[in-house]
């Protein structure tokens, strides 16, 4: 009896660039970090702080909004935000990195 096993291979090519994610609240810095990413046409993905209460089981206590999680790190507040325009971003063209999956 012969079995045969094949295999499947798909080539990827380049990994998509991950969107950082902008945590935000009802401040006014909340509305100014999401005026500084879209003036600089950077694609970001919104979350309200809010939705960790009402989603999720906890507040987050020690996370203040405007707060910014990205591959390059986390920027807090405006400052963060603006430091954030200045960093090299990196480079999504090998295998995809731990923090590719939070």
């Amino acid at each position: 009896m012969i079995i045969e096993i094949k295999y499947i291979h798909i080539d990827i090519g380049v990994v998509a660039i991950r969107k950082p994610v902008l945590l935000i609240d009802d401040t006014e810095n909340s509305r100014l970090a999401k005026e500084i990413l879209e003036n600089k046409n950077i694609e970001f993905v919104e979350y309200h702080i809010r939705k960790f209460e009402e989603n999720c089981c906890v507040d987050l206590p020690t996370t203040r909004a405007p707060a910014l999680f990205a591959p390059e790190g986390i920027f807090r507040n405006l400052g963060g935000i603006r430091e954030y325009l200045t960093v090299e971003k990196k480079s999504t063209t090998s295998e995809p990195g731990e923090s590719a999956y939070w």
